[in-house]
């Protein structure tokens, strides 16, 4: 069984990498990249949660691993609802400037709000 705990061994250390690109882009504010990296750490897990039960998750290493990335998913988490939060807010603001409601020529022109 080697194959299978170097195996899941590797998947999470790339998962490990991919969280801390995920936080490095969301304080960037490249939201493309994150998305996509969301989009590769999804894979990952999959393939995580694909293999069988390997010995790898009860050692230490992994258990410090896990605790290494506790946190990065933490402030990914915050700093990625902060962010839809201000989008949001900033979303309303623009909205609140139509004034399609007021005038019948501006609905013609506005209708692809």
């Amino acid at each position: 069984m080697p194959d299978i705990n170097s195996q899941a061994r590797s998947l999470w250390d790339k998962y490990y990498m991919v969280t801390l690109e995920l936080l490095k882009f969301i304080n960037e504010g490249n939201i493309d990249e994150f998305l996509e990296l969301v989009e590769q750490r999804i894979r990952l897990m999959d393939m995580l949660d694909a293999l069988p039960d390997t010995e790898y998750r009860s050692t230490e290493e992994c258990q410090q691993l896990f605790e290494k990335i506790k946190p990065l998913d933490m402030q990914t988490i915050y700093k990625a609802k902060s962010w839809l939060n201000k989008a949001k807010r900033q979303n309303m603001a623009v909205r609140s400037y139509d004034v399609t409601g007021f005038l019948p020529v501006g609905n013609v022109f506005n209708r692809k709000y």
